[in-house]
């Protein structure tokens, strides 16, 4: 097998198992990386607050990317190295067009340091995933009132409801923005509801990969990719090994070169087996 420098992980159904768990034989396989020489990244769906507690155990010191590659920080100093931003006409009309059609939508912004993570409208179409997301991120959220009029600034957004009500809001904004941004529908093993996500266009793990790849003076042949779902696709596809794991969606599978064992069988330790073998 050709030499990877760079391991690039998703969490959510890669790093960690179904009970939201990196295993003991999983955090070894990361240590394992390390030590021979491979740089470990994180690239996932989730918020930084949520991303930064697995870095201490995992003694993980490379730039953490998230929101699906629209914010990337150090996890030692929380310096933000990438942040996306929406053009500010083009956020007014996306925010106003999810409230149209009956959703609650939510702005991602680069305020860990100020102990939040997201801004939502003081009132709107709150339905039972919303519900169960609010109820599970307390303290997480500030309420702005001038939301619809001048949003604040965001590097990502987002609206939760069914599959069916999520695909449909994708259609919807892909028709009325076309080639703004960029729309992936996936659920979160923590929640019931699927998320809508939105950020702008050209926005992915993998233009986030690539941007940390580089400046360790990394090419894409020299990375390793692996991950579950959709918003994995573009760095499976682009990196120089491309991994799925078993329990991935079957979009990913299809794009992979590879097809691993599952999370919950410790697929991620066979991987980095794969690799310094």
């Amino acid at each position: 097998m050709p030499r990877y420098r760079m391991l690039a992980l998703d969490i959510d159904g890669t790093l960690v198992n179904s009970r939201d768990e990196v295993s003991p034989a999983t955090a070894q396989a990361i240590r394992s990386a390390a030590a021979a020489g491979i740089r470990v990244v994180l690239a996932t769906g989730r918020r930084y607050s949520r991303t930064v507690p697995l870095v201490a155990p995992l003694a993980i010191d490379s730039p953490l990317i998230t929101a699906s590659g629209a914010l990337v920080k150090t996890p030692h100093d929380h310096r933000t190295v990438f942040c996306a931003e929406f053009p500010p006409p083009l956020l007014v009309e996306v925010v106003r067009l999810i409230d149209g059609l009956g959703h609650h939508p939510f702005l991602c912004a680069d305020t860990y340091g100020q102990g939040f993570d997201f801004y939502q409208p003081p009132s709107g179409n709150i339905n039972i995933e919303t519900e169960e997301y609010l109820q599970l991120n307390p303290g997480e959220g500030r309420i702005d009132n001038d939301f619809f009029a001048r949003p604040p600034a965001a590097f990502a957004a987002f609206a939760l409801g069914t599959k069916r009500q999520m695909l449909d809001l994708e259609a919807a904004l892909a028709a009325a923005f076309p080639n703004q941004l960029a729309l992936h529908v996936l659920r979160s093993p923590r929640y019931r509801g699927f998320f809508c996500e939105i950020a702008p266009a050209g926005v992915t793990k993998w233009s986030a990969v690539r941007r940390v790849a580089k400046a360790y003076g990394f090419v894409d042949e020299e990375i390793c990719a692996v991950g579950d779902d959709v918003n994995d696709l573009p760095m499976i596809r682009g990196a120089g090994l491309g991994v799925a794991m078993g329990n991935a969606v079957e979009a990913v599978k299809q794009a992979a070169d590879r097809v691993a064992p599952a999370h919950d069988d410790d697929g991620l330790a066979e991987i980095v087996g794969w690799l310094i073998d």
